[in-house]
């Protein structure tokens, strides 16, 4: 979090001439953090932290009248202070700026403007899921302007949690529980949003866009948002019902319950999740071996140059590694590996990935390939209905290809884009995937989708925390992964979002 004050104190006003135009400069005001951007003739002041985990706004990168947070790529208007892309839910203070003699001042906390009013929505919309996408599309409902009423139905008995905590600060012992939760009961209540937990969809008529719930109870919707996620994939071998999963806050309280009363662990997946669980345990203290099928941890997504390097630094930090082979039966106190090898362990946790739960889609005839089906607005086959998230395969408007995306952040775009998409207001998904991924001291962001890429171009140095990767499919740049270059990192968003592949790459070679 960002907590220390730095830059000039705006009240006391800022030379215009020291604000050129497109520049950005990071202040205070009142005890504050402020940022003052200039856009031709407009000037702007919104609060300088980032509302998801206190980025300073000041080191991000201004695109239109909009910035981006350099540490996980939230957005936000500069002219209303809303935060208009995930991860980022809250908005940040919109702050009054005067002109005086040449100098520029700002005064005070200012109020943002209202949403306009919208074409006539729908009068009720229920989603489906509530992780991610849903908790998300909630809050851009609303925000939105939209009135009526909403309905989220969640299988957890939990309300929207930070998932990508679960397994990184939480899990290590970093992060109080109390940080956990997106947000309370009361917010909910507040924003007139009807929530129902710890209940399943089984079925969905399409036609008439109507729910039966796992209780029996029946739900009809002018709008229908699908948000189901997706589940782990659990392992069947003999004994593989001692094997924790982790995608709930119930599986990580779990995990920490075993860490506490048992040193060995055994992690079966070199998966971003079975590496970041590798590593919160380590700061725990744990004996942690980590299992994998493939030779080079996360070469698949990341290519073998930068999976190495992650396999030296956790094995720097006391991680041992058994590759080339997976678990065959799990005993009581050790797991028996494919290739006669037998680890002595405690507790076992197995991060392999998970399926779209494209379940209920499929039930309703809709149309699913890898994934539920959307068009740019991210509605599906039958109108009214729309999909988000894990289970969503949508067209990329960079890339050409249709991309389904496992990741937080991307969950919560697309949840975003589908609320202002059901209420009338036509937005393409075009945001670039983003991810990012914690290993001790150092974080991975990847933003594009590395997915089939032929080729990965190495720029930098690892070993000096400053290095990106440059993956090519053919002719094209299609993503991009960076350690300590967060300015670059997001450069390349902004480009790919504008869909020039030209200056994606004159951006890298830049590098």
């Amino acid at each position: 979090m960002q907590t220390e004050l730095t830059g000039p104190d705006l009240k006391q006003g800022i030379s215009l001439n020291d604000l050129a135009d497109g520049a950005m400069l990071g202040g205070h005001a009142d005890g504050e953090a402020v940022l003052l951007v200039r856009r031709g003739s407009e000037i702007y002041a919104i609060g300088g932290t980032c509302t998801h985990y206190g980025g300073p706004l000041a080191e991000g990168l201004v695109v239109g009248n909009t910035v981006h947070c350099p540490w996980h790529h939230a957005c936000f208007d500069l002219r209303t202070g809303e935060a208009v892309r995930a991860p980022a839910l809250s908005a940040v203070p919109v702050w009054n700026v005067e002109r005086r003699g040449g100098k520029v001042y700002v005064t005070g906390k200012g109020e943002a403007p209202r949403p306009r009013p919208l074409p006539p929505p729908p009068t009720s919309i229920g989603i489906v899921g509530f992780g991610a996408a849903g908790a998300a599309a909630c809050e851009m409902l609303r925000k939105s302007g939209y009135t009526g009423a909403i309905t989220a139905i969640g299988a957890e008995e939990t309300l929207p949690v930070d998932r990508p905590n679960l397994s990184k600060d939480y899990l290590a012992g970093n992060a109080p529980e109390e940080w956990i939760p997106l947000r309370t009961a009361e917010f909910y209540s507040e924003q007139n949003i009807e929530v129902i937990t710890g209940r399943r969809a089984l079925q969905l008529d399409a036609a008439t866009k109507t729910l039966t719930l796992d209780n029996g109870q029946r739900r009809s919707f002018d709008a229908i948002l699908l948000a189901t996620g997706g589940d782990p994939i659990r392992l069947t071998p003999p004994g593989a019902e001692r094997v924790h999963v982790l995608r709930t806050l119930r599986d990580s309280r779990a995990i920490i319950a075993e860490a506490e009363k048992g040193r060995k662990a055994l992690v079966l997946g070199a998966s971003f999740i079975g590496l970041e669980v590798a590593a919160s345990l380590r700061a725990r203290e744990c004996d942690v071996t980590v299992v994998a099928p493939e030779e080079v941890p996360l070469a698949k997504p990341m290519g073998a140059e930068l999976g190495a390097f992650i396999r030296k630094l956790h094995e720097s930090h006391g991680v041992r590694f058994r590759l080339g082979t997976t678990a065959s039966k799990f005993e009581s106190d050790r797991v028996i590996l494919a290739n006669g090898e037998a680890i002595v362990a405690d507790f076992i946790v197995a991060g392999v990935g998970v399926r779209p739960n494209t379940m209920l889609a499929q039930l309703a005839r809709l149309r699913v390939e890898n994934g539920v089906v959307v068009d740019e607005h991210l509605q599906t086959s039958a109108p009214g209905i729309y999909a988000a998230g894990d289970i969503a395969l949508y067209p990329d408007p960079y890339s050409g290809r249709k991309l389904r995306v496992e990741h937080w952040a991307v969950a919560e775009a697309q949840g975003q884009t589908a609320a202002r998409n059901m209420v009338g207001i036509p937005t393409p998904h075009v945001a670039p995937p983003f991810f990012w991924s914690a290993h001790y001291d150092v974080t991975i962001n990847m933003v594009g989708n590395s997915m089939g890429f032929t080729r990965a171009e190495v720029h930098g140095s690892f070993d000096e925390r400053r290095a990106l990767v440059a993956y090519s499919l053919g002719d094209d740049v299609i993503a991009a992964a960076t350690i300590g270059m967060d300015r670059e990192a997001l450069l390349i968003e902004a480009a790919m979002e504008q869909g020039d592949k030209a200056e994606v790459k004159r951006l890298i070679a830049g590098v």
